[in-house]
């Protein structure tokens, strides 16, 4: 009895010890997890799993682990088993249908998506599903950006690219040049530090490329924005100065953007921003096209998600004011960074809460109608954005050229650089108008047609007589117009050997009217003074337009002269205006030379026909009664 008495407390004093590590593991687990050390507890709750103990939780943790790390693969695996777990939160199945979008799983992931909605989850307005057929129009659509080979890549972290001068600055983790090595918990990686090497090198870089100067430190550098004129550098760093680490009250070290400036080759005098705060991030530097502007992601109050893009206004004397969230067209629940400003002032960001075919998307925003507005946001596409993430995007002052990183399949890192060129959609427009008077025609309709005489595209003219058409490079095409009253008009053109930077092709077109028509375009109209029935000069203008027309083009043309007035006066002296400015017309005519029996009639109507509501007694514009002190041609004849 003695013996079993001892086997039981033995077997009692192993199961509680075994218990105690495992406790004890497991607060390791979470003390590196809350520590950002991703990797490392990664490993640790995979052992807890293995050993079964608190099995649920782990399993949760390890998936969030693996979502940090932007591994939708593995965190998808694991989400998985989450969510067939009893009484899981339900955040949970969002965590899933993102994991399964990096996946490309997006059936599997809407559903899931629908699941949270279902649960009494919150789905920002954003979302992707907002757009039941996005994922088919992003890959149906026509692909302007295409991928270059970038040299300079390394095994580890590499994004950030920055083209100045001839130069390209990004941030990497590649150093493994120093003797003792310090190691960023959350991807055991080394630290980022500020890189340089000549745009379009070919050779690798190491870690003797770095930028000259103070901005490099033993934690985290980069990236970079420079101003124009190439003396001053915008950076992001942990919140280190002066030998010192500062940590809020989490005890997180937090990011903060520094100022540079170039000092005899070298980037010194660094400047502790006023926007920062050690009580959080500020990062990710951008400025617009005249450096009067400072773009950049922070989670600071104020913030919709887990970051934002902000502005502030950037002084003469380099003071910082007026800090502003960007909104909620920009900015959802979710995370927004990495923005860029083009020579257009076109702002370029990164977001995994908008609309998008991954983890984290490329991004431009369309610009509204009032000054300095947002109306929405669109998605680059691919191949810049995938399944992964999609970040930081910067494009060369040439518009046709540039950067940005992602951790997708196939790089040489976890993040790699990746160059691109675009190729801009490319455009045939023009205008239709009158051959007589150069008038606009507007609903004129226009057709497309391809090298093998295939309706590919048409549509109507607007009301200034304005087309435009998108249209593949390197093809041949005609292209058509007509309208009732007009005889149709085409021309032929082509899209190949042009440059890259072009965006439009112009294509004008020339309607001559159909024979018999009732009545020359609007232009052929003549205006006269108040009260007044003698040619002014820009009548005289038209009248030698018709004189022309009727000499040259349509020698055997027939017209009739109507004249009209305001309805200011009385109507039998306005009668005896109309039929004055009949007779100058008439006369003019006659003086250069057109036959009088080419006009059959030049008659006055006074203020009978007016063309709008002036009628005598409305308080009408000057100009809306300008519009009926007129003379008209009909056309009786054309042969």
């Amino acid at each position: 009895m003695k013996n079993k008495s001892y086997i039981l407390v033995f077997i009692a004093l192993t199961i509680s010890f075994s218990v105690f590590a495992q406790q004890g593991k497991q607060k390791r687990a979470d003390t590196l997890f809350n520590k950002f050390s991703f990797v490392k507890a990664s490993k640790v709750y995979q052992d807890l799993i293995k050993n079964n103990y608190n099995k649920d939780y782990a399993t949760r943790k390890l998936a969030d682990c693996y979502a940090l790390l932007r591994d939708p693969r593995n965190a998808s695996r694991y989400y998985k088993s989450v969510v067939e777990q009893k009484n899981v939160p339900i955040e949970y199945y969002y965590k899933y249908a993102q994991s399964l979008r990096g996946m490309k799983k997006y059936k599997e992931s809407e559903q899931w998506l629908q699941r949270y909605k279902d649960s009494g989850g919150v789905v920002n307005k954003n979302d992707f599903t907002k757009e039941a057929n996005f994922i088919s129009s992003v890959f149906g659509a026509k692909q302007q950006y295409f991928l270059d080979k970038v040299r300079f890549n390394s095994k580890y972290s590499d994004f950030g690219a920055f083209e100045f001068n001839g130069k390209v600055y990004f941030a990497s983790s590649r150093d493994e040049g120093v003797a003792t090595k310090r190691l960023y918990g959350w991807n055991e990686q080394p630290f980022l530090d500020v890189y340089v090497a000549d745009a379009g090198t070919r050779k690798n870089v190491d870690y003797s490329a770095k930028v000259p100067g103070d901005v490099n430190s033993i934690y985290h550098d980069g990236p970079v924005t420079i101003t124009k004129d190439g003396k001053t550098m915008y950076f992001s760093r942990n919140n280190f100065t002066e030998g010192v680490e500062r940590k809020d009250n989490k005890g997180m070290t937090n990011m903060k953007l520094y100022r540079a400036h170039l000092v005899d080759g070298l980037w010194t005098n660094i400047e502790d921003l006023s926007i920062n705060s050690d009580d959080y991030s500020t990062q990710h530097a951008a400025l617009n096209n005249d450096d009067t502007k400072l773009y950049f992601t922070s989670d600071r109050p104020g913030t919709y998600g887990g970051s934002d893009i902000w502005v502030v206004d950037i002084n003469p004397d380099g003071s910082l004011t007026n800090v502003q969230n960007l909104g909620n067209v920009v900015n959802t629940e979710n995370a927004e960074g990495f923005p860029f400003i083009n020579k257009e002032d076109v702002l370029f960001f990164s977001s995994d809460g908008h609309v998008g075919l991954g983890l984290m998307d490329i991004f431009a925003a369309i610009k509204g109608e009032e000054e300095g507005s947002i109306a929405d946001v669109i998605n680059l596409g691919i191949p810049v954005n995938s399944n992964a993430d999609d970040f930081a995007f910067t494009m060369n002052p040439n518009g046709i050229t540039g950067y940005f990183a992602s951790n997708r399949r196939g790089g040489r890192g976890s993040d790699d650089i990746y160059a691109f060129h675009r190729e801009p959609v490319l455009h045939v427009e023009g205008v239709v108008s009158d051959a007589i008077n150069s008038n606009p025609i507007p609903n004129a309709k226009i057709t497309l047609f391809d090298s093998n005489g295939k309706e590919i595209a048409f549509m109507e003219t607007d009301e200034n007589g304005y087309y435009q058409i998108n249209i593949d490079r390197n093809n041949d095409y005609k292209i058509v117009a007509s309208q009732d009253k007009y005889i149709i008009d085409y021309r032929n053109f082509t899209s190949k050997n042009i440059q890259t930077e072009l965006v439009n092709i112009k294509a004008n077109l020339l309607l001559n009217p159909v024979h018999n028509v009732v009545k020359l375009a609007e232009l052929n109209t003549i205006y006269f003074d108040f009260n007044k029935h003698n040619i002014r000069e820009d009548a005289a203008l038209e009248l030698d337009k018709i004189v022309d027309l009727m000499t040259n083009d349509y020698p055997e043309m027939i017209i009739r002269i109507e004249s009209h007035t305001d309805s200011r006066g009385a109507l039998s002296y306005n009668d005896k205006l109309s039929i004055d400015r009949a007779n100058s017309t008439y006369d003019y005519l006659i003086s250069k030379g057109i036959d009088p029996a080419r006009i059959t009639a030049h008659e006055g109507f006074g203020e009978r026909r007016l063309t709008n509501g002036c009628e005598s007694g409305e308080d009408c514009e000057e100009a809306d009664h300008q519009l009926n002190r007129r003379t008209q041609f009909i056309v009786v004849k054309m042969e």
